[in-house]
């Protein structure tokens, strides 16, 4: 696997003394490239309606990342939730993962986030999830990252960035369209989505916009 190196190695070969002019430059002009490159690759590719396919004929769905892969598995899990059931966020807690593990139905899938540097636990994790008899969905960063081996459908996005964090431009994109065509698949969705509106109004969990 090709690293863009730590976060540190970044800062002083990206970030570290510059001007904050040239350094707001630096990151827009990679931005938009990075994003031109994810429109392209999200038009040319048919892994996000692949992958989009897998999770809404799946039973139960099950979103795993740690770290900061954490974050983008919560906004997707958010996502879905709001048109799907059976959606649920592993979180950092062992016991939640010993959880899935002990309990894999058929029908269940796994989608899990895993971004440079990749985390120990989500690799493993999703390796046992396939290794007992589950299937897996896997948003990456690099053909060759771990998990592209044992995973039924990847979706590897770009996060190269002219700053010391890699960028979320790809990532946000790509979780966008996922949920969008996961979303508008579901036969149920329209009727779970003016459930929730009018619960949300009932229980009045939103500020009043009039």
């Amino acid at each position: 696997m090709t690293s863009r190196g730590t976060p540190a190695e970044r800062f002083d070969r990206n970030v570290q003394r510059r001007s904050a002019q040239v350094l707001k430059q630096r990151v827009l002009e990679q931005q938009r490239a990075e994003f031109d490159q994810a429109l392209e690759r999200a038009a040319e590719q048919d892994a996000i309606e692949r992958a989009a396919a897998l999770i809404v004929s799946a039973r139960r769905r099950f979103l795993i990342g740690y770290g900061k892969s954490l974050s983008y598995a919560s906004l997707l899990a958010a996502d879905l939730s709001a048109g799907l059931s059976g959606v649920h966020l592993v979180d950092g807690a062992p016991p939640r993962a010993l959880d899935v593990l002990s309990d894999i139905r058929q029908g269940d899938l796994l989608v899990a986030v895993s971004l440079e540097r990749y985390r120990r636990e989500t690799v493993e994790v999703a390796s046992a999830y396939v290794r007992h008899g589950g299937e897996l969905v896997l948003i990456t960063d690099a053909e060759d990252a771990p998990l592209t081996a044992v995973a039924t459908t990847r979706i590897v996005v770009g996060t190269g960035s002219a700053s010391y964090a890699n960028s979320p431009t790809s990532i946000a994109l790509v979780l966008h369209l996922l949920a969008t065509l996961t979303i508008a698949s579901s036969k149920g969705a329209g009727r779970r989505l003016r459930e929730r509106d009018a619960l949300a109004a009932e229980l009045h969990l939103y500020v009043d916009e009039a």
